[in-house]
């Protein structure tokens, strides 16, 4: 097995085992992984700075054993942040992505997918981004595009601007960026509220239960992210399944686009869009309250 040099701004991170299949049906090696999220570093950074992570890490591959880490290791390198937040019977020091060197090193630890929290390490109560999931009752990824479109549309009468997001798994993510002002009970209750309002709107199509029993083949507008040490898949993550699918934002042009689906972006693909100017800018570039949108809400 090889070991790869990357330089890092300051840094060189070793990769080891660079020739490690880590998606064996697809050829795609650790050396292939760190090159991306080195090439798509100045997307994704944005989106992992500050936050603590939970780490998904596949060590021989997507093919062997999966861990999901959320403690930070004691042989990671000094220069990896790391935070310490409470938990139920004590804390939990996590791991920090600040800069590409940290990045690459999260790579050479085999995590192929960091998940981050909705808030930031300083202020891990109140979140700065509000997350609606959305996955297909069945195959048809159909009913996907047309909750989001009508989620859109119901965000857009409370005065709240929204981003899209194909998780690279099985669904859409719609989010709302927070001004970090409400904590995560407020947070929950409002996208709950939210939830509940459109589907009353259109019960044969959507539904808040969140037992399957329930559904009756319904959508499930799920809202249970938005919570204290939930994690959501970070924007342009590499997700652990065949052919490397990347969870990519969109612009909400492209929900018309009828070839769209959840995995419509892989590591091998992606590199074409990041010509293009970023979908959520300047949309999504700050972060707005709930006390305005929540009024209008119970006015409705």
């Amino acid at each position: 097995m090889t070991t790869a040099e990357i330089q890092a701004g300051n840094r060189t991170v070793e990769i080891k085992r660079a020739d490690k299949d880590m998606f064996p049906e697809d050829g795609i090696t650790k050396a292939d992984l760190a090159g991306y999220y080195r090439r798509v570093s100045r997307r994704i950074l944005p989106h992992l700075r500050g936050r603590p992570l939970m780490l998904e890490r596949y060590p021989d591959g997507i093919d062997g054993g999966r861990f999901m880490q959320k403690d930070t290791p004691d042989h990671f390198p000094d220069w990896i942040h790391r935070c310490e937040l409470p938990k139920e019977d004590g804390t939990v020091t996590y791991p920090v992505c600040d800069d590409l060197a940290s990045l690459l090193y999260l790579v050479d630890q085999a995590c192929i997918t960091p998940h981050r929290w909705l808030s930031k390490a300083d202020r891990p109560d109140n979140p700065d981004r509000l997350v609606f999931d959305l996955d297909p009752p069945a195959g048809d990824f159909a009913p996907v595009r047309k909750a989001a479109a009508l989620l859109r549309e119901l965000l857009d009468e409370l005065g709240l601007p929204s981003g899209l997001m194909t998780t690279g798994s099985r669904g859409l993510h719609v989010l709302v960026p927070l001004d970090r002002r409400a904590g995560f009970d407020e947070v929950r209750a409002f996208a709950r509220d939210v939830a509940e309002l459109l589907a009353g709107r259109y019960p044969d199509q959507l539904t808040t239960a969140p037992r399957k029993q329930a559904r009756k083949g319904r959508l499930y507008l799920d809202v249970q992210r938005n919570a204290y040490a939930q994690t959501s898949v970070t924007p342009y993550a590499v997700r652990a399944l065949p052919g490397a699918p990347v969870a990519t934002p969109l612009s909400w042009t492209e929900l018309d686009d009828p070839d769209l689906g959840p995995q419509r972006w892989s590591l091998t693909t992606l590199d074409a869009r990041l010509k293009d100017d970023d979908p959520w800018q300047p949309a999504l570039s700050r972060g707005h309250a709930l006390g305005p949108a929540r009024r209008k809400l119970e006015g409705i």
